[in-house]
């Protein structure tokens, strides 16, 4: 009997210390975090790990800050990160920033690192805008680089945009600015004038952070795209000019052919009327309109004609020697 005894009050033993933590009851109760046992079993049966709770509770304590231990349980089982949650109280509690519970919660659940919201709203976050190509009014073009100050805005951080916006809104300020400008050489002058433009546009709103400062970092010069698009419409004017040259001249070719053809017609007509000569001339004989004398009268004026053309042929062969 006395064996059987000790046999259940071993196997209790083994059973308690398989389901109920003690070890971690007995140090929440040594730090002043109230929680009884039943509670850590109940935990295991509700698939909470007591260790995350107990834990999370410890700092919290230690901190001065009261945590609700069915908060802790309702935000792990809502798939919350509690030890994250717990490091962001106590940093924004020893930073002097107001940070309740249920808002570093919901931050948490909405997918972002609520730990390292807390030490960017401490020590703000440099982010390096990749190189910004714009193009001032004299055509020249310039690559700038900026260094973007932000600190992360507690109250904005659930449902706000991040880095991401900041830099597409950054890149747009900045070349707005360039653009704005009369000269590359006011910007090389000048650069802290951009980070002034841009800062006045509030671009940190709708955002999850705040924009302390804008750096510009480097600018640099690059292409002459003004003189690069005068040179393409100066080849542009070219071509046009060279196809309104080519239609030109086409159509002079086309009018001198046609010009050729019409003399060869008009030759072919006076041959044809210089044929109809000798049939007049001999329907004029049989019709007694044309003696013979008139004939040989006409041969003599002819053969006149063709002397004096020769004669005056010699004498223009003579003077041009």
């Amino acid at each position: 009997m006395t064996l059987i005894m000790v046999g259940l009050a071993i196997l209790v033993l083994l059973i308690i210390l398989r389901y109920f933590p003690i070890g971690l009851w007995f140090q929440a109760m040594v730090t002043g975090v109230r929680i009884n046992l039943l509670q850590l079993f109940f935990m295991r049966i509700r698939k909470v790990p007591p260790r995350t709770i107990v834990t999370a509770m410890i700092e919290a304590k230690k901190a001065g800050i009261d945590l609700d231990r069915d908060a802790l349980e309702a935000h792990y089982l809502a798939g919350g990160h509690v030890s994250s949650v717990t490091h962001a109280l106590v940093s924004a509690s020893k930073a002097n920033i107001d940070l309740p519970f249920q808002m570093a919660t919901a931050i948490d659940l909405a997918g972002r690192d609520v730990f390292e919201a807390v030490q960017m709203s401490v020590n703000p976050k440099v982010i390096d805008t990749p190189p910004v190509t714009a193009v001032a009014k004299d055509g020249i073009q310039l690559i700038a680089k900026a260094r973007v100050t932000v600190r992360a805005n507690i109250e904005r951080l659930v449902g706000g945009a991040g880095e991401d916006t900041v830099l597409a809104r950054v890149g747009e300020g900045i070349v707005s600015s360039i653009g704005s400008a009369n000269s590359h050489k006011e910007v090389l002058e000048n650069p802290d004038n951009i980070s002034r433009t841009v800062l006045t546009k509030g671009l940190d709103q709708g955002t999850a952070f705040e924009i302390l400062s804008i750096d510009i970092a480097d600018i640099d010069i690059g292409k002459n795209i003004g003189a690069e698009l005068q040179t393409d419409q100066a080849e542009a004017d070219l071509k046009v000019a060279q196809a309104k040259a080519e239609e030109r001249r086409a159509f002079a070719v086309a009018h001198e052919q046609e010009m050729r053809a019409k003399t060869q017609d008009m030759k072919a007509k006076l041959i044809e009327a210089e044929a109809e000569v000798p049939q007049a001339m001999a329907e004029a004989f049989r019709t007694g309109n044309l003696g013979i004398m008139d004939y040989y009268k006409m041969k003599n004026v002819d053969a006149d004609t063709k002397m004096r053309d020769s004669i005056s042929r010699s004498t223009d062969d003579k003077d041009k020697k």
